[in-house]
């Protein structure tokens, strides 16, 4: 993917946010946040997270969930929802439930794992 393409697919567009969280010109993570869904699911929010391998297990995605949660309070949604947390991917799992989402469901064999093959996604909601 080109960083024109990413760029496109990583950047919300307003009233959407997308930050960064750094050390000094380290790049430690990304959030972006927006609406869910258009039309009558807007009240609910959304987000997506990267870390990077060297600040992992360093609360920098604790910090851009939190970020993400008051940013979502602040816009006045009632809620958020992960739509694709991978449920092998135990250290995110653990964090969201910690900052208090529930899974509400998991869709089996939805992600292809490249190594661990076909494993479900959860999907996590909390009130805002």
């Amino acid at each position: 993917m080109s960083e024109a393409q990413a760029r496109d697919l990583w950047i919300e567009a307003p009233p959407g946010q997308t930050v960064v969280a750094r050390a000094g010109p380290q790049l430690l993570g990304t959030a972006k946040m927006g609406a869910n869904r258009a039309g009558p699911g807007a009240h609910v929010a959304t987000a997506s997270f990267m870390v990077a391998t060297s600040a992992r297990g360093r609360g920098v995605g604790s910090a851009l969930c939190r970020h993400a949660l008051v940013w979502a309070r602040e816009q006045g949604f009632a809620g958020m929802q992960f739509n694709a947390v991978v449920e092998s991917n135990h250290a995110a799992v653990t964090l969201y439930q910690r900052l208090g989402f529930e899974i509400v469901g998991t869709v089996p064999g939805a992600f292809a794992h490249p190594v661990l093959g076909r494993v479900g996604l959860h999907v996590m909601y909390r009130p805002v």
